[in-house]
């Protein structure tokens, strides 16, 4: 299966992220919670969001796991499996998930190799050492439903919406 790519301008850089229609590259993270995840074992079952952020303890990222939160039960009738991932490791998710009062979904660390899973995705900022606002809806085949790279907070309202559309 081949990735393409598409160019994103953020901050007047130009970042290459994954393009809608490819088949989203398998990971294989551990979380928060010491539980490893991978994008197959979703496969068939479940379309995955895939909401990348730079790092924890962040203020943007602070109000949008609320958002995520709080709208978590209609993710889930979606079919839709939440999926944070940075370049912090899971005891940095660990505390500061227990410092917003509790996560309900998996915070991925992306750690060793450093930015590895971004990278495949196209969002690991080398230039900065830290991953971009990225979101990615995989379906449950496997494809790439959508694919933005965010320049500030996101809409999880809209976040939402697109994965009711993935879902149809």
């Amino acid at each position: 299966d081949q990735v393409a790519f598409e160019v994103f301008l953020i901050n007047s850089w130009e970042v290459w992220m994954i393009a809608v229609g490819s088949q989203a590259p398998d990971f294989k993270l551990d979380s928060q919670f010491d539980t490893e995840f991978t994008l197959s074992q979703f496969k068939g079952t479940k379309n995955v969001m895939l909401v990348f952020y730079p790092k924890d303890w962040t203020s943007t990222w602070s109000k949008e796991i609320p958002g995520i939160e709080s709208k978590i039960e209609q993710f889930k009738a979606a079919d839709t499996q939440v999926l944070g991932v940075s370049i912090d490791s899971k005891q940095s998710h660990y505390n500061w998930a227990n410092s917003l009062g509790g996560v309900s979904y998996p915070l991925l660390q992306d750690y060793h190799p450093k930015g590895a899973m971004a990278t495949s995705y196209g969002v690991y900022l080398e230039n900065k050492g830290y991953t971009a606002r990225a979101t990615v809806i995989v379906d449950k085949q496997g494809s790439v439903q959508y694919s933005v790279m965010a320049n500030g907070e996101r809409n999880i309202s809209e976040l939402l919406a697109e994965c009711q559309k993935v879902n149809g």
